[in-house]
């Protein structure tokens, strides 16, 4: 059985929001599933009852769609048995000949587009939530979680009831209430984005915020979804071991700036322009004296920002409690989005603003005697001299950082990103992040050839510790009162990949206890 992509793919994107509470998950039975998400009749589809869609095998449960992608290492056709043992009522897949796969009687479909199949049958089974609710999206290279998290924690204020949702890369909520997704995807698959869109519909929530990532654009996990706002933070290179080109990043960045109807882009940024040709509709924000929401009078603090927002005639005066220049562009983007999508007034939401607690992973203090010591997300070569710039030692202290590289991801980051440290720090403890199958030596050496491009001495100023734990504790012992070490790369992931191992891994953890080892050292 054969179901051909449709002609146009904005088909599936039609569709005006619904009112709140409008919404409500359909059942489905197997044919009219079908029918609805892939456009077409099949015959000999038994009536069964549709309890998911899965993309993976893991995640099949009694009633599944089954997805068999084929992948760049792994074809998932190799699995549909136990899909079918699991209880796989369909299979859907790009098989032009499925006749010598075991679906031992369960019905396999036939697409020529196995990632957009996933991304409509899962929109399709959940009833299109994002249509429910008043969607944000949130892209750019850095500055994506801090701004989503602002913005939902504008938008959710402090009842406990859900009004907004939020899916991040540091934590995803229905209201205030955590959902875990499992690895280090910034977008998960389409199957998990839709099911908490549904989960937040299903609440009463009238907002969804998604950081949405270039990847997330490219792989359709988000082709489903139905955007009233964007908001763009930036813009720089990153991930072009998997866009291959410069171009093909930046078109997947301004996806979310087609499809939504208005736009809220950094007009500080020097690629604004070329972002906002995307646009449908688009207000700028900024220090830029025409922007159309900006900032005056900023005040850099060591734990925090101040400025007046200028905004529409109105002056306001705002705090927010992160410290970090950088976090001033964040903040009028959520301030702007969230004021253009609930029209909640600019007092409230400055308000609002200053009891912001931070975000996990991004600027986390975790201790500040007997010195400062940070965990940050920071794993660009911008990100990262923005988060050593924010730094501000006690008179005579320094800065120290630890930082890595992954495998198997953009190799041309790596020297820049060891300049970058060796720039921006006193101290550079170079180490492993997630180096994967990738030679960590390989991925070492070609940071340190950039610390010492830009002057940097090994053993000086900089070193090499390959094991993670044994890099924070040599970051910690070389600091002294009124330093400030910053361990980046990490942030808020709970696993290390190494090699082929993937280990549990708690970066605040890991420095506290590292602390507390120093500690007893010291005291001894």
């Amino acid at each position: 059985m054969s179901a051909p992509r449709p002609a146009d793919p904005e088909r599936a994107r039609a569709g005006a929001a619904q009112p709140p509470g409008a919404w409500a998950q359909p059942r489905w039975r197997l044919p009219a599933l079908v029918r609805e998400a892939l456009g077409v009749e099949l015959e000999d589809l038994p009536d069964a009852p549709v309890r998911g869609v899965a993309q993976a095998l893991d995640l099949v449960r009694p009633g599944s769609v089954f997805v068999a992608r084929v992948g760049e290492v792994v074809d998932a056709h190799a699995f549909v048995a136990e899909a079918v043992e699991a209880g796989a009522v369909c299979v859907v897949g790009t098989r032009r000949d499925p006749s010598g796969l075991p679906l031992a009687g369960v019905p396999y479909v036939r697409v020529s587009d196995d990632r957009w199949a996933t991304s409509t049958l899962a929109a399709t089974f959940y009833g299109h939530p994002s249509r429910a609710l008043r969607t944000l999206g949130v892209t750019g290279t850095d500055g994506k979680t801090t701004t989503a998290t602002l913005l939902h924690h504008l938008l959710q204020g402090a009842t406990r009831t859900p009004t907004a949702a939020l899916l991040s890369s540091a934590a995803s909520r229905v209201g205030r209430r955590l959902v875990r997704f499992v690895g280090h995807f910034t977008t998960p698959e389409a199957p998990q984005v839709h099911a908490l869109l549904a989960r937040a519909a299903k609440a009463g929530a009238r907002y969804a915020v998604l950081e949405s990532s270039s990847h997330g654009f490219a792989l359709q996990r988000l082709e489903h979804v139905h955007y009233d706002v964007a908001v763009w933070t930036g813009f720089s290179p990153e991930h072009l071991d998997f866009h291959k080109t410069l171009e093909a990043y930046r078109e997947a960045k301004r996806t979310l700036l087609r499809r939504a109807a208005v736009s809220v882009l950094n007009r500080d940024h020097p690629a604004w322009e070329g972002f906002a040709e995307a646009a449908h509709r688009c207000i700028t924000v900024g220090e830029d004296p025409h922007a159309d929401v900006r900032a005056e009078d900023v005040i850099v603090g060591p734990g925090d920002l101040r400025f007046t927002l200028v905004a529409h005639g109105e002056r306001h005066p705002c705090r927010l409690p992160m410290p970090g220049r950088f976090n001033l562009g964040n903040a009028l983007l959520a301030l702007a989005a969230a004021q253009l999508a609930s029209g909640l007034g600019w007092g409230l939401l400055t308000q609002r603003l200053e009891r912001f607690r931070g975000v996990p992973g991004r600027m986390q203090v975790v201790a500040r005697r007997p010195f400062t010591v940070i965990v940050d997300f920071a794993h660009t070569a911008p990100a990262l001299a923005k988060a050593l710039a924010a730094l501000t030692p006690q008179p005579g202290g320094r800065r120290i950082v630890v930082i890595g590289a992954a495998g198997e991801r953009d190799p041309g980051k790596r020297e820049p990103l060891g300049r970058a440290a060796a720039l921006g720090a006193d101290l550079v403890v170079l180490t492993e992040e997630d180096n994967r199958s990738e030679d960590l030596g390989s991925i070492l050496d070609a940071m340190a050839r950039g610390a010492e491009a830009a002057g940097a001495t090994e053993g000086e100023s900089f070193w090499r510790v390959p094991d993670r734990r044994d890099a924070i504790a040599r970051a910690l012992a070389l600091a002294r009162r009124g330093d400030v070490v910053i361990l980046c790369g990490k942030g808020h992931e709970r696993t290390l990949e190494r090699g082929h191992e993937t280990l549990a891994w708690d970066e605040v953890a890991q420095a506290r206890e590292a602390l507390r080892a120093l500690q007893q050292r010291r005291s001894t």
